[in-house]
């Protein structure tokens, strides 16, 4: 039997195999990926929540909608996202005419922290950025957190 030179590290290469092929199958739709997550064929759309005092701001990426194709609805603890849009190409050639028709949607809910004022909700939407500015309910501005003594 011959000897053989002990690698300690030549076990990772097909961990690292493992690993990608568990995140590519189970996790993927949970895994953030270049502005969108995709959900077997749908596309969702990365959001950002930073929380204030005052306010809570969503972010969201929505590359290819327009202003006229997205729906934002508030609710005092949920802000709705929906849009949808459709494209159609069309190339006329002398030896070929094709024509190219694609339909993209997606509709997601995404729950806030805290009760937000819904009425006095503004957004803005620009180059593909939407904006939302929630101010928050005089209740969760109100709950802050209380030191208690330890008798």
């Amino acid at each position: 039997m011959a000897m053989r030179r002990w690698e300690p590290l030549s076990g990772l290469s097909r961990l690292h195999e493992e690993m990608d092929r568990l995140f590519e199958g189970t996790m993927r739709p949970f895994w953030p990926g270049r502005g969108e997550v995709e959900l077997e064929g749908y596309r969702l759309p990365t959001i950002d929540l930073e929380e204030t005092d005052e306010e809570i701001v969503l972010k969201a990426e929505l590359p290819g909608v327009d202003k006229k194709d997205l729906n934002v609805e508030v609710l005092p603890e949920s802000v709705s996202l929906k849009a949808e849009t459709s494209e159609e190409k069309e190339v006329k050639e002398k030896a070929y005419h094709r024509r190219e028709r694609s339909y993209r949607s997606f509709q997601r809910v995404i729950p806030l922290p805290q009760e937000v004022k819904s009425a006095k909700a503004k957004a803005s939407f620009k180059d593909g950025l939407l904006e939302v500015h929630l101010p928050k309910a005089e209740a969760a501005k109100a709950a802050k957190a209380v030191k208690v003594d330890i008798g």
